[in-house]
């Protein structure tokens, strides 16, 4: 620290590689906190949380209930619901704030991680640490993490309809959409942090490498839209024999609807 090389000015070689880093670990921060983000969506699934709040409210709904009044008037619209009346019949208020708390963390947290990432994206805007054509990017990511919101309140108000849960399908759209933008942030992160030496034998390699590569993240994509749809379904448990399902190689009721695509998507046995 304390040598002559410490004293050297920074030339804007050094300078753009430092911007680069603090870009490149703010946005691995925010990639953190969108796979926060999906655990707490899963616990929210998991512990039929995510229809206890009936209101979007993006800016006042920040606040959760401050007065018993308040506790009786939201759990009075939850009464009002399917999920209410053929699953939960009887809850008290107690059990009820215990699924509230999970889908207001849940909704707290997003709206965090729309806080972190726009304030110090202001911030290295204004200092001039972004690379050309990267605000536009960056803005595009937001855009995209604000849509994300109203897609969850999308699939949320689907269960405020004549069923007990949200519609498989607006599921399946929410848990794509936080996979598209946990990419897109790791990819740009990757894009500042990585500085990969390139042999001159290496691009003939690179071709085929980044050929499977998205090979297997349309595998993964699709792996994750079906399990979506087990879970909009409620189909994680029917079968309890494993790799058989119900001693069989395949299940006999995978083929019980008009289509293949009607049963992919409505069948919880051939999801």
């Amino acid at each position: 620290m304390t040598s002559a090389a410490s004293h050297v000015p920074l030339t804007a070689s050094t300078a753009g590689t430092a911007r680069d880093r603090a870009v490149g670990l703010w946005l691995l921060i925010c990639a953190a906190m969108i796979f926060v983000m999906v655990i707490l969506g899963g616990i929210t699934r998991l512990s039929g949380s995510g229809l206890s709040i009936m209101e979007w409210n993006p800016l006042m709904g920040t606040l959760p209930p401050m007065s018993a009044a308040e506790w009786d008037r939201v759990f009075g619209l939850y009464q009002g619901i399917a999920q209410y009346k053929h699953i939960n019949p009887g809850m008290t208020l107690d059990a009820f704030k215990g699924i509230f708390w999970w889908e207001y963390s849940h909704r707290v947290w997003g709206r965090l991680i729309g806080v972190v990432f726009f304030l110090p994206f202001l911030f290295f805007l204004f200092k001039g640490y972004l690379r050309k054509a990267w605000a536009p990017r960056l803005v595009a990511i937001f855009v995209l993490g604000a849509l994300q919101g109203a897609v969850g309140w999308y699939m949320v108000a689907s269960g405020f309809e004549d069923r007990d849960s949200v519609s498989q399908y607006r599921l399946v759209i929410h848990l794509l959409m936080a996979l598209l933008i946990y990419a897109l942030i790791l990819w740009s992160a990757f894009d500042l942090l990585a500085r990969p030496t390139v042999l001159p034998d290496e691009p003939r390699k690179a071709r085929r490498l980044k050929a499977h590569v998205w090979l297997l993240i349309a595998a993964i994509a699709i792996e994750l839209t079906l399990g979506g749809l087990v879970a909009g379904l409620h189909g994680g448990l029917i079968y309890n024999d494993f790799p058989l399902m119900n001693g069989t190689l395949i299940a006999p009721d995978v083929f019980d609807m008009s289509s293949l695509w009607r049963s992919s998507t409505e069948n919880p046995g051939t999801a």
